[in-house]
């Protein structure tokens, strides 16, 4: 009786186990024949081979400026010194006047204002120093600021064995919607 009990037990488990599997080969056979229904009418995809960005550069001239200090030098108005030699030379001659008398009174004026002469020069020449002044000025360069852009996609992509290319101004993706062989923009991921 137990054997009699297990053998029934093991037809069933078949019995159940072959009607499972009958169902789903029914309902993947009916889900065949309504893919290959909507594949025909339904949307076509093409497999993308390579997207290549196209770029633009573009040169925006742009001036650019900045403030320099600029120091400008003038030499002194009287570059000879001939004040400090004149005014040297009449010191000198006075001085040289006050000491002697006839003839060595005349050579120790004359003495007196070539020293003199010479002494003003030099003195006026160590205050002398040239005018240096500085000033703030706007230096302008112009400058090409380049920049690049991507305006535009070419998109590789196969289709029934064959590779075409199309300008698309987004990126597709792995494939690309067609219709009749001739791509459409799509958002297919």
């Amino acid at each position: 009786m137990k054997r009699l009990m297990v053998n029934v037990l093991h037809v069933c488990v078949a019995t159940a186990l072959a009607a499972s599997v009958s169902a789903c080969n029914r309902d993947a056979s009916a889900d065949a024949g309504v893919a290959a229904g909507a594949a025909a009418n339904g949307p076509k995809y093409a497999k993308v081979v390579s997207v290549d960005p196209v770029r633009k550069t573009s040169n925006t001239p742009k001036e650019v400026c900045h403030d320099e200090v600029v120091n400008t030098t003038t030499p002194p108005k009287d570059q000879h010194q001939i004040a400090g030699t004149a005014i040297g030379a009449v010191v000198g001659g006075v001085l040289g006047h006050q000491v002697g008398g006839g003839k060595g009174k005349t050579l120790a004026t004359v003495a007196g204002a070539i020293g003199g002469g010479y002494a003003g020069k030099k003195i006026e020449e160590s205050r002398q120093h040239a005018n240096t002044t500085s000033s703030v000025q706007r230096r302008c360069t112009t400058v090409n600021d380049s920049t690049t852009k991507i305006v535009g996609y070419d998109v590789r992509y196969e289709y029934n064995g064959v590779t075409r290319t199309v300008r698309m101004d987004h990126d597709p993706g792995d494939r690309v919607q067609v219709q009749e062989g001739v791509t459409a923009v799509s958002d297919a991921r």
